[in-house]
């Protein structure tokens, strides 16, 4: 690493900080007028009130007072010129990358055709009040399960009672869809029988194709309700254990694409990186899911301008619209973000943020939106609607299908998902301290490149992709969040 700091776009007026810069420090060629910590930018020329402040060669916000070249720029000299709703013209501009037939892997073939990365039963209750009920049968079950499959695991969650109309309907697509995932090679719903989110109206909403490996219990009904939970669950682990791995094409991995906890480097080292394995996914024909929809504003004319057709374009504005009118309705404004921890790690509005953020998507084609709880129906970049936070976003990836997630960290986070969630750290600093977190070092594209390090991920991801534990399986980290959005009775 020969610079101290890094220019994303010739057009940029300021530079990442690579490392710690100090005052007096000569760096592309501007001498350092305060100390700029790592992560955060200097100003490579004298900037006026007003003026967009691009990086990414792109606006991050505007200068709220003037900024002579050199000096640290943040949020006390630089401030976000978000608005809301907006209007979008369709202007194409498509740089798709090269199409490929990928590596292959080892996956579960269901019978519908997809393939699961792991082969698990699944328990998952339809309400608050049998949660731990839900993990007693699990981790007897899963005791039980050593050595036959993949595990067990019990997703519990506060929901599924108390809630009306589109509120609870939320709540049962994400449990629907979470018990038709092809990670799941067997499903046990427990019930508990008086709860607003009734079973029946539940199986409802689950893929046909995998209603025959569902098992329900209504613990209301039953005598011991554990003891005939894990008589179900063996039932469904003696089938599940007929599926072993076999070898199938990258055509068939459905990637999710997640960001939390970034810092300066994410949007110059893994966030990128993992656009790359967007590009290898859907360019093999397989698909790359990105959401977090409040972290694309700033940077939504992007993905807007890869839509696959007008109609496609129709539907991303309307989302990154609805999603606006969502933040204005309640009074707050649509650039609340980035967090604390983004701003100690160096990002200063939200559009710098979602700059960074979007290239998780690479340069694919958007060919598909898609409204929380629904899944995946095509190859190609589908947007989903979910908002920013980790756990709600990262259930809403899993629930649309996706059997791996690229989760990419500046902070660090030892949160998993119901699907192998592969952190990959922005920076080898978190890497190195954080070991039993991060599962890829994104901080070696400033010492090895880009090529060379997405070759190394690409490995990583079809090693987990086959079987490989994540640090978070590791952990026993397996979380569900539900999106919460109406009134409780």
């Amino acid at each position: 690493m020969t610079e101290a700091a890094h220019q994303v776009d010739p057009r940029d007026d300021v530079a990442a900080a690579l490392r710690d810069i100090a005052v007096g420090e000569q760096v592309l060629g501007v001498t350092a007028t305060q100390d700029i910590p790592r992560g955060h930018k200097i100003a490579l020329h004298d900037l006026v009130e007003g003026q967009p402040v691009l990086k990414f060669g792109f606006s991050i916000g505007h200068a709220t007072r003037a900024i002579a070249a050199g000096e640290h720029v943040h949020t006390h000299n630089v401030a976000t010129s978000l608005e809301g709703s907006g209007a979008y013209l369709y202007r194409p501009a498509f740089d798709p990358a090269a199409q490929g037939a990928g590596p292959t892997f080892q996956g579960y073939v269901r019978a519908d055709g997809r393939v699961g990365t792991r082969n698990e039963i699944w328990i998952l209750p339809t309400v608050g009040c049998v949660g731990r009920t839900a993990t007693r049968i699990a981790d007897i079950a899963g005791r039980k399960a050593e050595g036959r499959i993949d595990g067990v695991h019990a997703f519990t969650h506060p929901f599924g009672c108390s809630q009306l109309g589109a509120d609870l309907g939320g709540t049962r697509d994400i449990l629907a869809a979470l018990a038709s995932h092809p990670n799941a090679g067997g499903v046990l719903i427990v019930g508990l029988g008086c709860e607003s989110n009734q079973l029946d109206r539940l199986l409802e909403g689950v893929d046909p194709a995998a209603r025959g490996h569902i098992r329900t219990l209504t613990a209301q009904l039953a005598g011991d309700e554990v003891e005939e939970g894990v008589a179900l669950v063996e039932e469904l682990i003696v089938e599940a254990a007929k599926t072993t791995r076999t070898e199938v094409p990258l055509s068939k991995l459905v990637l999710g694409v997640k960001c939390g906890g970034s810092d300066g480097f994410s949007g110059l080292t893994a966030n990128p990186l993992v656009g790359r394995m967007s590009d290898v996914v859907t360019g093999a024909g397989g698909v790359s899911v990105l959401t977090e929809i409040p972290e694309i504003f700033g940077a939504e004319q992007l993905l807007m301008m890869r839509a696959v057709d007008e109609r496609v374009f129709g539907e991303v504005v309307d989302l990154v619209n609805d999603f606006k009118r969502y933040f204005t309705d309640h009074g707050e404004p649509v650039s609340e973000n980035p967090s604390p921890g983004n701003i100690a790690g160096g990002i200063t509005t939200l559009e710098e943020k979602s700059l960074g953020a979007v290239q998780k998507a690479g340069r694919a084609i958007v060919t598909d939106v898609r409204h929380y709880g629904e899944r995946v129906r095509q190859p190609g970049l589908t947007l989903l609607e979910a908002p920013g936070n980790d756990a709600v976003s990262s259930t809403a990836l899993a629930a649309a299908g996706a059997t791996a997630i690229l989760f990419t960290t500046g902070r660090g986070t030892p949160l998993g998902f119901p699907v192998p969630t592969i952190k990959i750290a922005s920076n080898s600093d978190l890497a190195a301290r954080k070991p039993g977190w991060i599962d890829f070092d994104a901080g070696q594209v400033l010492e090895e490149g880009m090529d060379k390090t997405a070759d190394a991920l690409l490995d990583t991801v079809v090693a987990i992709a086959s079987g490989q534990e994540t640090a978070a399986e590791r952990n026993g980290e397996r979380e569900i969040a539900i999106w919460k959005r109406g009134v409780t009775l």
